[in-house]
């Protein structure tokens, strides 16, 4: 069993900057991948980013390519997601995800953390 713990969330105005942070917990070393998903009100869970604990692989979607990175710190068991130059588009709920390989698909991970809340005011 896996359980993920994200913080980070909050407030903060467009052009500002956070970072996210997924703690996972568990048996964690069947589970390669962490991904970052968002889902804002009325709209369906997207994918964000992943990265791979093994080798560092990362891919991004293209809302979150240049502004967004995710790191991994495999001694801490922590995934990280740094958001930069954030927009007003960017508020949702960010959510951290374990799976066994790479994707953009929410249904290929078997693992989720509760979310936190991103503001972005205008």
């Amino acid at each position: 069993q896996v359980q993920l713990v994200e913080s980070g969330g909050g407030l903060v105005q467009a052009g500002g900057s956070l970072r996210l942070s997924c703690v996972s917990l568990g048996r964690t070393s069947r589970s390669n991948a962490r991904g970052w998903f968002r889902q804002a009100p009325g709209k369906e869970r997207e994918f964000v980013a992943v990265i791979s604990r093994n080798d560092g692989r990362t891919n991004y979607a293209d809302s979150a390519k240049g502004r967004f990175t995710i790191s991994t710190d495999n001694t801490k068991n922590t995934v990280y997601l740094q958001m930069n130059s954030l927009k007003p588009e960017d508020t949702a709920v960010y959510y951290c995800a374990a799976g066994w390989e790479m994707s953009a698909r929410p249904s290929e991970y078997h693992y989720w953390g509760q979310g936190t809340q991103v503001t972005v005011s205008s």
